[in-house]
Protein backbone atom coordinates (compact mmCIF):
# COMPACT_ATOMS: atom_id res chain seq x y z
CA UNK A 1 0.00 0.00 0.00
CA UNK A 2 1.45 3.66 -0.73
CA UNK A 3 1.88 5.28 2.29
CA UNK A 4 1.58 9.10 0.93
CA UNK A 5 -2.30 9.93 0.71
CA UNK A 6 -4.40 11.19 -1.98
CA UNK A 7 -5.38 14.70 -1.37
CA UNK A 8 -9.69 15.54 -1.17
CA UNK A 9 -11.16 18.81 -0.82
CA UNK A 10 -14.76 19.56 -0.08
CA UNK A 11 -16.86 21.79 -1.34
CA UNK A 12 -19.92 22.34 0.67
CA UNK A 13 -20.24 21.23 3.98
CA UNK A 14 -24.41 20.76 4.51
CA UNK A 15 -26.22 17.69 5.41
CA UNK A 16 -24.42 15.44 2.51
CA UNK A 17 -20.76 16.84 2.86
CA UNK A 18 -21.06 16.46 6.83
CA UNK A 19 -21.58 13.13 6.51
CA UNK A 20 -18.97 12.73 3.53
CA UNK A 21 -16.35 14.12 6.10
CA UNK A 22 -17.30 12.24 8.63
CA UNK A 23 -17.15 8.46 6.68
CA UNK A 24 -14.04 9.28 5.52
CA UNK A 25 -12.74 9.95 8.92
CA UNK A 26 -14.64 7.37 10.98
CA UNK A 27 -13.94 4.78 7.68
CA UNK A 28 -10.29 5.68 7.30
CA UNK A 29 -8.94 2.31 7.48
CA UNK A 30 -11.51 0.71 5.58
CA UNK A 31 -11.12 3.38 2.59
CA UNK A 32 -7.07 2.97 2.33
CA UNK A 33 -7.39 -0.84 1.96
CA UNK A 34 -9.86 -0.70 -0.66
CA UNK A 35 -7.97 2.07 -2.69
CA UNK A 36 -4.16 1.16 -1.56
CA UNK A 37 -3.44 4.38 -0.22
CA UNK A 38 -4.67 6.73 2.58
CA UNK A 39 -7.46 9.44 1.71
CA UNK A 40 -6.46 12.38 3.69
CA UNK A 41 -9.17 15.75 4.12
CA UNK A 42 -7.19 18.60 3.27
CA UNK A 43 -9.56 21.03 2.90
CA UNK A 44 -13.28 21.97 3.12
CA UNK A 45 -14.54 25.03 1.40
CA UNK A 46 -18.10 26.72 3.36
CA UNK A 47 -19.99 29.79 3.27
CA UNK A 48 -20.16 29.96 7.00
CA UNK A 49 -16.71 29.43 8.56
CA UNK A 50 -18.01 30.09 12.05
CA UNK A 51 -20.64 27.03 12.00
CA UNK A 52 -19.40 24.06 14.70
CA UNK A 53 -18.43 21.38 12.31
CA UNK A 54 -17.77 18.38 14.77
CA UNK A 55 -15.02 16.10 13.63
CA UNK A 56 -13.68 18.39 11.07
CA UNK A 57 -10.36 20.28 12.32
CA UNK A 58 -10.70 24.41 11.67
CA UNK A 59 -7.48 24.68 10.38
CA UNK A 60 -9.41 22.49 7.46
CA UNK A 61 -12.21 25.34 7.10
CA UNK A 62 -11.87 27.78 4.17
CA UNK A 63 -14.18 30.42 2.28
CA UNK A 64 -12.27 30.83 -0.49
CA UNK A 65 -13.24 27.60 -2.55
CA UNK A 66 -11.28 28.38 -5.64
CA UNK A 67 -7.82 28.96 -3.65
CA UNK A 68 -8.60 25.84 -2.89
CA UNK A 69 -9.36 24.17 -6.18
CA UNK A 70 -6.14 25.63 -7.30
CA UNK A 71 -3.80 24.46 -5.05
CA UNK A 72 -2.32 21.74 -7.07
CA UNK A 73 -1.82 19.12 -4.56
CA UNK A 74 -5.25 18.04 -4.67
CA UNK A 75 -6.13 14.58 -5.82
CA UNK A 76 -9.98 14.21 -5.68
CA UNK A 77 -12.69 17.45 -5.73
CA UNK A 78 -15.79 16.58 -3.91
CA UNK A 79 -18.74 18.98 -5.15
CA UNK A 80 -22.08 18.58 -2.88
CA UNK A 81 -23.32 22.77 -2.95
CA UNK A 82 -25.33 22.64 -5.67
CA UNK A 83 -27.04 24.86 -8.02
CA UNK A 84 -25.17 26.06 -11.24
CA UNK A 85 -22.40 28.40 -9.90
CA UNK A 86 -19.99 28.96 -8.97
CA UNK A 87 -19.87 25.04 -9.36
CA UNK A 88 -19.21 24.61 -12.61
CA UNK A 89 -16.36 27.45 -12.41
CA UNK A 90 -14.73 25.63 -9.60
CA UNK A 91 -15.54 22.06 -10.84
CA UNK A 92 -13.61 23.20 -14.38
CA UNK A 93 -11.09 25.01 -12.21
CA UNK A 94 -10.27 21.85 -10.59
CA UNK A 95 -9.73 20.03 -13.56
CA UNK A 96 -7.49 22.47 -15.12
CA UNK A 97 -5.53 22.33 -11.82
CA UNK A 98 -5.07 18.71 -11.91
CA UNK A 99 -7.83 16.96 -9.40
CA UNK A 100 -10.25 14.62 -10.60
CA UNK A 101 -14.06 15.48 -9.38
CA UNK A 102 -16.73 13.65 -7.95
CA UNK A 103 -20.33 15.59 -7.96
CA UNK A 104 -23.97 14.98 -6.93
CA UNK A 105 -25.21 18.16 -8.53
CA UNK A 106 -27.92 16.80 -10.82
CA UNK A 107 -28.70 20.30 -11.77
CA UNK A 108 -25.32 21.11 -13.21
CA UNK A 109 -24.47 17.45 -14.73
CA UNK A 110 -28.27 17.85 -16.67
CA UNK A 111 -27.44 21.45 -18.42
CA UNK A 112 -23.98 21.20 -18.81
CA UNK A 113 -22.60 17.86 -18.44
CA UNK A 114 -21.32 17.79 -21.90
CA UNK A 115 -19.33 20.62 -21.28
CA UNK A 116 -17.96 19.01 -18.15
CA UNK A 117 -17.19 15.65 -19.35
CA UNK A 118 -15.45 17.61 -22.38
CA UNK A 119 -13.58 19.48 -19.59
CA UNK A 120 -12.42 16.29 -17.78
CA UNK A 121 -11.21 14.86 -21.14
CA UNK A 122 -9.08 17.53 -22.19
CA UNK A 123 -7.27 17.41 -18.98
CA UNK A 124 -7.37 13.52 -19.17
CA UNK A 125 -9.54 13.34 -15.10
CA UNK A 126 -12.21 12.07 -14.01
CA UNK A 127 -15.75 12.61 -13.29
CA UNK A 128 -18.40 10.35 -11.70
CA UNK A 129 -21.77 11.36 -9.94
CA UNK A 130 -23.30 8.44 -9.24
CA UNK A 131 -25.03 10.82 -6.18
CA UNK A 132 -26.89 12.94 -9.04
CA UNK A 133 -29.73 10.63 -9.08
CA UNK A 134 -31.68 8.46 -6.87
CA UNK A 135 -29.37 8.79 -3.69
CA UNK A 136 -27.82 5.63 -2.78
CA UNK A 137 -28.81 3.36 -5.51
CA UNK A 138 -26.12 2.12 -7.21
CA UNK A 139 -28.02 3.41 -11.09
CA UNK A 140 -24.84 5.42 -12.43
CA UNK A 141 -22.44 2.73 -12.74
CA UNK A 142 -24.33 0.32 -13.72
CA UNK A 143 -25.99 2.12 -16.81
CA UNK A 144 -22.31 3.04 -17.81
CA UNK A 145 -20.37 0.21 -17.29
CA UNK A 146 -22.18 -2.70 -16.19
CA UNK A 147 -24.79 -2.30 -19.29
CA UNK A 148 -22.53 -1.11 -21.29
CA UNK A 149 -22.84 -4.09 -23.67
CA UNK A 150 -26.71 -4.57 -23.65
CA UNK A 151 -29.25 -1.89 -25.82
CA UNK A 152 -30.98 0.21 -22.77
CA UNK A 153 -35.11 0.40 -24.18
CA UNK A 154 -36.73 2.08 -21.13
CA UNK A 155 -35.83 3.61 -18.07
CA UNK A 156 -38.97 4.02 -15.90
CA UNK A 157 -38.65 4.91 -12.40
CA UNK A 158 -39.41 7.39 -9.02
CA UNK A 159 -37.20 9.24 -8.46
CA UNK A 160 -37.95 11.71 -6.06
CA UNK A 161 -38.48 11.19 -2.71
CA UNK A 162 -40.82 14.09 -1.26
CA UNK A 163 -42.97 13.42 -4.32
CA UNK A 164 -43.54 9.75 -3.92
CA UNK A 165 -44.31 10.72 -0.04
CA UNK A 166 -46.94 12.99 -0.57
CA UNK A 167 -48.67 11.03 -3.20
CA UNK A 168 -48.10 7.39 -0.80
CA UNK A 169 -49.69 9.99 1.56
CA UNK A 170 -52.50 10.45 -0.93
CA UNK A 171 -53.77 7.43 -1.80
CA UNK A 172 -52.97 5.21 1.36
CA UNK A 173 -54.98 8.19 3.90
CA UNK A 174 -57.12 9.82 1.54
CA UNK A 175 -55.33 13.28 2.82
CA UNK A 176 -55.66 15.96 0.22
CA UNK A 177 -52.11 17.38 -1.88
CA UNK A 178 -51.59 20.16 0.88
CA UNK A 179 -52.44 18.01 3.71
CA UNK A 180 -49.74 15.55 2.80
CA UNK A 181 -47.27 17.97 1.75
CA UNK A 182 -47.49 19.75 5.19
CA UNK A 183 -47.26 16.30 6.47
CA UNK A 184 -43.66 15.58 4.16
CA UNK A 185 -42.62 19.31 5.70
CA UNK A 186 -43.04 18.19 9.34
CA UNK A 187 -41.37 15.05 8.82
CA UNK A 188 -38.23 17.11 7.08
CA UNK A 189 -39.02 15.08 3.58
CA UNK A 190 -39.84 18.20 1.82
CA UNK A 191 -38.03 21.55 1.65
CA UNK A 192 -39.31 25.10 3.09
CA UNK A 193 -39.93 25.60 -0.80
CA UNK A 194 -40.77 22.43 -2.44
CA UNK A 195 -41.20 23.19 -5.86
CA UNK A 196 -38.37 21.69 -7.13
CA UNK A 197 -39.55 18.38 -6.19
CA UNK A 198 -43.46 18.81 -6.71
CA UNK A 199 -43.09 20.38 -9.89
CA UNK A 200 -41.05 17.82 -10.81
CA UNK A 201 -37.84 20.04 -11.66
CA UNK A 202 -35.35 17.80 -9.51
CA UNK A 203 -36.77 14.55 -11.36
CA UNK A 204 -36.43 15.99 -14.41
CA UNK A 205 -32.70 16.88 -14.24
CA UNK A 206 -32.28 13.48 -12.87
CA UNK A 207 -34.42 11.97 -16.22
CA UNK A 208 -31.76 14.17 -18.72
CA UNK A 209 -29.42 12.09 -16.83
CA UNK A 210 -30.81 8.83 -17.36
CA UNK A 211 -31.64 9.20 -21.02
CA UNK A 212 -28.16 10.67 -21.80
CA UNK A 213 -26.00 7.68 -20.09
CA UNK A 214 -29.16 4.72 -21.53
CA UNK A 215 -29.32 6.30 -24.85
CA UNK A 216 -25.21 7.32 -25.30
CA UNK A 217 -26.68 10.73 -27.22
CA UNK A 218 -26.83 14.41 -25.43
CA UNK A 219 -30.17 14.84 -23.36
CA UNK A 220 -29.97 18.37 -21.67
CA UNK A 221 -32.74 19.37 -18.99
CA UNK A 222 -34.29 21.81 -21.47
CA UNK A 223 -34.77 18.31 -23.82
CA UNK A 224 -37.42 17.15 -20.96
CA UNK A 225 -41.07 17.15 -20.74
CA UNK A 226 -42.15 18.64 -17.21
CA UNK A 227 -45.87 18.27 -15.27
CA UNK A 228 -45.98 18.71 -11.52
CA UNK A 229 -47.97 16.88 -9.43
CA UNK A 230 -49.72 19.53 -7.50
CA UNK A 231 -52.68 19.26 -9.24
CA UNK A 232 -53.39 15.35 -8.33
CA UNK A 233 -56.80 15.33 -6.23
CA UNK A 234 -58.81 12.43 -4.22
CA UNK A 235 -60.33 12.37 -7.03
CA UNK A 236 -57.87 10.78 -9.53
CA UNK A 237 -56.68 8.70 -6.84
CA UNK A 238 -60.18 7.24 -6.79
CA UNK A 239 -60.40 6.82 -10.37
CA UNK A 240 -57.00 5.20 -10.34
CA UNK A 241 -58.10 2.61 -7.83
CA UNK A 242 -61.21 1.42 -9.64
CA UNK A 243 -58.73 0.72 -12.35
CA UNK A 244 -56.49 -1.27 -10.11
CA UNK A 245 -54.11 1.54 -10.47
CA UNK A 246 -52.21 3.93 -8.40
CA UNK A 247 -50.23 7.08 -9.26
CA UNK A 248 -46.73 8.28 -9.22
CA UNK A 249 -44.86 10.94 -10.22
CA UNK A 250 -42.62 9.19 -12.86
CA UNK A 251 -39.27 9.67 -14.61
CA UNK A 252 -39.62 8.04 -18.31
CA UNK A 253 -37.42 7.80 -20.70
CA UNK A 254 -37.09 5.68 -23.66
CA UNK A 255 -36.24 4.68 -27.04
CA UNK A 256 -38.71 4.94 -30.02
CA UNK A 257 -39.60 1.46 -31.30
CA UNK A 258 -37.87 2.59 -34.93
CA UNK A 259 -34.36 3.02 -32.68
CA UNK A 260 -33.87 6.40 -34.15
CA UNK A 261 -35.28 8.25 -31.86
CA UNK A 262 -35.85 8.66 -27.60
CA UNK A 263 -37.76 11.06 -25.41
CA UNK A 264 -37.39 12.15 -21.45
CA UNK A 265 -40.79 13.76 -19.67
CA UNK A 266 -41.69 13.57 -16.04
CA UNK A 267 -45.29 13.77 -15.00
CA UNK A 268 -47.50 11.83 -12.64
CA UNK A 269 -49.14 8.53 -14.23
CA UNK A 270 -51.71 6.05 -13.25
CA UNK A 271 -49.76 2.86 -13.26
CA UNK A 272 -50.96 -0.66 -12.10
CA UNK A 273 -50.71 -2.12 -8.71
CA UNK A 274 -49.11 -5.34 -10.10
CA UNK A 275 -46.33 -3.23 -11.39
CA UNK A 276 -43.13 -3.17 -8.86
CA UNK A 277 -43.03 0.55 -8.97
CA UNK A 278 -46.96 1.16 -7.73
CA UNK A 279 -45.22 -1.17 -4.17
CA UNK A 280 -42.80 2.05 -3.56
CA UNK A 281 -43.77 3.88 -0.64
CA UNK A 282 -42.80 6.89 1.16
CA UNK A 283 -39.67 8.16 0.36
CA UNK A 284 -37.93 5.62 -1.47
CA UNK A 285 -36.83 5.59 -4.50
CA UNK A 286 -36.87 2.94 -7.07
CA UNK A 287 -35.99 2.82 -11.13
CA UNK A 288 -37.08 -0.16 -13.50
CA UNK A 289 -34.84 -0.48 -16.21
CA UNK A 290 -35.61 -2.20 -19.75
CA UNK A 291 -33.09 -3.75 -22.13
CA UNK A 292 -32.51 -6.11 -24.81
CA UNK A 293 -30.95 -9.06 -23.11
CA UNK A 294 -31.08 -8.12 -19.37
CA UNK A 295 -34.60 -8.32 -19.90
CA UNK A 296 -35.77 -6.08 -17.19
CA UNK A 297 -34.34 -5.05 -13.43
CA UNK A 298 -35.27 -2.67 -11.10
CA UNK A 299 -33.01 -0.92 -8.43
CA UNK A 300 -34.57 0.41 -5.13
CA UNK A 301 -33.58 2.32 -2.01
CA UNK A 302 -33.61 5.36 -0.57
CA UNK A 303 -33.10 8.22 -2.68
CA UNK A 304 -31.80 11.36 -0.88
CA UNK A 305 -30.49 12.01 2.65
CA UNK A 306 -27.68 12.58 3.92
CA UNK A 307 -26.39 9.47 4.44
CA UNK A 308 -27.58 7.61 1.59
CA UNK A 309 -26.62 10.50 -0.69
CA UNK A 310 -22.89 10.38 1.11
CA UNK A 311 -22.41 6.81 0.50
CA UNK A 312 -22.74 7.18 -3.48
CA UNK A 313 -20.29 10.12 -3.29
CA UNK A 314 -17.91 7.92 -1.50
CA UNK A 315 -18.17 4.79 -3.81
CA UNK A 316 -17.17 7.51 -6.73
CA UNK A 317 -14.40 8.53 -4.91
CA UNK A 318 -13.06 5.31 -3.95
CA UNK A 319 -13.25 4.04 -7.54
CA UNK A 320 -11.70 7.64 -9.17
CA UNK A 321 -8.65 7.44 -6.38
CA UNK A 322 -7.74 4.09 -7.58
CA UNK A 323 -7.97 5.11 -10.98
CA UNK A 324 -5.59 8.08 -9.85
CA UNK A 325 -3.28 5.05 -8.32
CA UNK A 326 -3.05 3.31 -11.46
CA UNK A 327 -2.97 6.50 -13.65
CA UNK A 328 -6.17 5.63 -15.18
CA UNK A 329 -9.42 7.24 -15.66
CA UNK A 330 -13.17 5.71 -15.82
CA UNK A 331 -15.92 5.84 -18.44
CA UNK A 332 -16.82 9.84 -19.76
CA UNK A 333 -19.56 10.88 -21.79
CA UNK A 334 -20.80 8.33 -24.29
CA UNK A 335 -22.61 10.12 -26.69
CA UNK A 336 -22.02 8.34 -29.63
CA UNK A 337 -25.71 7.51 -31.04
CA UNK A 338 -26.64 10.76 -31.30
CA UNK A 339 -30.11 10.26 -31.20
CA UNK A 340 -32.68 12.88 -31.79
CA UNK A 341 -35.24 13.53 -28.58
CA UNK A 342 -38.42 14.13 -29.72
CA UNK A 343 -41.05 16.22 -28.37
CA UNK A 344 -43.41 15.41 -25.97
CA UNK A 345 -45.91 15.55 -29.02
CA UNK A 346 -44.58 12.63 -30.52
CA UNK A 347 -44.96 10.20 -27.20
CA UNK A 348 -47.53 7.73 -27.34
CA UNK A 349 -49.23 6.54 -24.19
CA UNK A 350 -52.60 5.57 -22.92
CA UNK A 351 -55.00 8.60 -21.55
CA UNK A 352 -57.87 8.72 -18.37
CA UNK A 353 -59.75 12.02 -19.29
CA UNK A 354 -61.90 12.66 -16.65
CA UNK A 355 -64.85 14.96 -18.07
CA UNK A 356 -67.85 17.21 -16.14
CA UNK A 357 -70.69 16.75 -18.75
CA UNK A 358 -74.20 17.69 -19.11
CA UNK A 359 -76.36 14.19 -18.05
CA UNK A 360 -79.13 13.74 -20.92
CA UNK A 361 -79.05 11.92 -23.99
CA UNK A 362 -76.33 11.95 -26.91
CA UNK A 363 -73.34 13.17 -24.67
CA UNK A 364 -71.56 9.88 -25.14
CA UNK A 365 -71.55 10.13 -28.70
CA UNK A 366 -70.98 13.52 -29.00
CA UNK A 367 -67.47 13.06 -26.77
CA UNK A 368 -67.08 9.59 -28.90
CA UNK A 369 -67.08 11.40 -32.20
CA UNK A 370 -64.58 13.77 -30.95
CA UNK A 371 -62.26 10.87 -29.88
CA UNK A 372 -62.73 9.29 -33.51
CA UNK A 373 -62.53 12.79 -35.11
CA UNK A 374 -58.73 13.22 -33.39
CA UNK A 375 -57.89 9.25 -34.37
CA UNK A 376 -57.59 8.37 -30.74
CA UNK A 377 -59.15 5.01 -30.13
CA UNK A 378 -61.63 4.57 -26.73
CA UNK A 379 -60.72 1.62 -24.50
CA UNK A 380 -63.36 2.08 -21.69
CA UNK A 381 -65.92 4.68 -20.96
CA UNK A 382 -67.99 5.16 -17.35
CA UNK A 383 -70.33 7.78 -16.47
CA UNK A 384 -71.78 8.42 -13.15
CA UNK A 385 -74.44 11.43 -12.22
CA UNK A 386 -73.37 13.53 -9.29
CA UNK A 387 -74.63 14.11 -6.23
CA UNK A 388 -74.01 17.78 -6.44
CA UNK A 389 -75.27 19.12 -8.87
CA UNK A 390 -78.80 18.66 -10.76
CA UNK A 391 -78.25 17.83 -14.38
CA UNK A 392 -74.70 17.11 -14.42
CA UNK A 393 -72.50 14.04 -14.54
CA UNK A 394 -69.01 12.57 -14.21
CA UNK A 395 -67.94 11.25 -17.82
CA UNK A 396 -64.38 8.93 -17.87
CA UNK A 397 -62.62 7.78 -20.93
CA UNK A 398 -59.56 5.64 -20.75
CA UNK A 399 -57.98 5.29 -24.56
CA UNK A 400 -55.98 3.04 -26.15
CA UNK A 401 -52.77 4.20 -26.92
CA UNK A 402 -52.46 7.43 -28.75
CA UNK A 403 -49.83 10.46 -29.02
CA UNK A 404 -49.75 13.24 -27.10
CA UNK A 405 -50.65 15.78 -30.05
CA UNK A 406 -53.41 14.07 -30.81
CA UNK A 407 -54.91 13.76 -26.95
CA UNK A 408 -54.29 17.68 -27.07
CA UNK A 409 -56.34 18.02 -30.19
CA UNK A 410 -59.10 16.36 -28.62
CA UNK A 411 -59.34 17.45 -25.72
CA UNK A 412 -59.53 21.24 -27.56
CA UNK A 413 -62.39 20.41 -28.87
CA UNK A 414 -63.66 18.25 -26.13
CA UNK A 415 -64.24 21.66 -24.72
CA UNK A 416 -65.79 23.80 -27.58
CA UNK A 417 -69.05 21.46 -26.99
CA UNK A 418 -71.53 23.13 -25.23
CA UNK A 419 -72.23 19.96 -23.10
CA UNK A 420 -68.86 19.56 -22.00
CA UNK A 421 -68.75 21.09 -18.59
CA UNK A 422 -65.48 20.84 -17.88
CA UNK A 423 -61.97 18.73 -18.37
CA UNK A 424 -61.77 17.55 -14.54
CA UNK A 425 -58.53 15.91 -14.93
CA UNK A 426 -56.25 14.09 -17.20
CA UNK A 427 -53.52 11.46 -16.66
CA UNK A 428 -51.39 9.46 -18.33
CA UNK A 429 -51.56 5.53 -17.65
CA UNK A 430 -47.77 3.73 -17.69
CA UNK A 431 -46.16 0.81 -17.02
CA UNK A 432 -47.83 -1.69 -18.65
Amino acid sequence: MRTRPLKVALLGCGVVGSEVARIMTTHAADLAARIGAPVELAGVAVRRPDRVREGIARELITTDATALVKRGDIDVVVEVIGGIEPARTLITTAFEHGASVVSANKALLAQDGAALHAAAEEHGKDLYYEAAVAGAIPLIRPLRESLAGDKVNRVLGIVNGTTNFILDKMDSTGAGYQEALDEATALGYAEADPTADVEGFDAAAKAAILAGIAFHTRVRLDDVYREGMTEVTAADFASARAMGCTIKLLAICERAADGRSVTARVHPAMIPLTHPLASVRGAYNAVFVESDASGQLMFYGPGAGGSPTASAVLGDLVAVCRNRLSGATGPGESAYAALTVSPMGDVVTRYHISLDVADKPGVLAQVATVFAEHGVSIDTVRQQGRQDGVGEASLVVVTHRASDAALTGTVAALRKLDTVRGVASIMRVEGE
